[in-house]
């Protein structure tokens, strides 16, 4: 009898092959970039890894088994959540190891430039769609310091939610830091999703501007223990912990 064929979506075996998450994978199937057997691919389109040869922007993806690797990195500012960028040579990939790097390692959710605190870098597609995606509802809670006094009236309406540039932004918790009283320039907000720059852009809209924004938590994961620029391997209950 013959061996029934492996035939999965393209998304899912380019994130299987620790190259991305299955998001991004439609990103660049819907950018024309990857190709099966020579012909670019749609969304939708299914592959057999054992026979078909398959390319992202002309480079073949080598079928391969792949150990899972996750860890949660503490990340400085000044660095990108990018595998690459030819206009900054500063990412998070740039901190570790020659030997973590050989994992193939994404990252699940980002942090933008000039923010800092915890990251998860995975080579895990299916991990990272599960905690990137909204409908998952993962919180993420953050740090934030402003350039002046914090009105209270705001945390109600960012709550709330506005449109800005097109885009719903809404916060899920604003809470006042206990430190300066009632006048404080410090916050703690929670997302359970993350658009770009949203924290950021919410509080613009009320006339703040955000002189540092850490992130500390993700689910039920803590940021301790580890300095700026350090990272550890995630053990399976913490990574259990994402989603609690």
């Amino acid at each position: 009898m013959n061996k029934p064929t492996r035939r999965i979506r393209v998304q899912k075996y380019l994130s299987e092959q620790g190259l991305c998450s299955r998001r991004l994978a439609e990103t660049w199937i819907s950018e024309s970039v990857v190709t099966v057997n020579g012909t670019v691919v749609a969304l939708g389109a299914k592959v057999d890894p054992s026979i078909d040869r398959v390319t992202v922007r002309g480079k073949r993806v080598q079928a391969r088994p792949l150990e899972r690797c996750t860890i949660m990195m503490n990340k400085p500012r000044g660095y990108l959540c990018t595998n690459r960028d030819p206009y900054h040579t500063q990412t998070v990939f740039t901190l570790l190891s020659p030997t973590d790097l050989r994992y193939r390692l994404f990252s699940a959710g980002r942090l933008d430039k000039e923010s800092e605190g915890l990251i998860i870098l995975t080579n895990d597609g299916d991990f990272a769609n599960r905690l990137t995606h909204p409908g998952s509802r993962v919180v993420k809670r953050y740090q934030v310091t402003l350039n002046h006094t914090f009105q209270t009236r705001h945390a109600a309406v960012l709550c709330k939610g506005i449109n800005e540039g097109g885009e719903f932004l809404q916060a899920e918790k604003v809470v006042l830091s206990k430190k300066g009283g009632a006048e404080t320039n410090r916050l703690e907000i929670h997302l359970h999703h993350g658009k770009k720059r949203e924290i950021r852009r919410l509080l613009e809209a009320f006339g703040y501007r955000v002189t540092r924004l850490r992130r500390f938590q993700i689910g039920g994961l803590i940021l301790r223990g580890i300095g700026p620029g350090r990272y550890r391997r995630l053990k399976n209950e913490e990574l259990r912990l994402l989603f609690a």
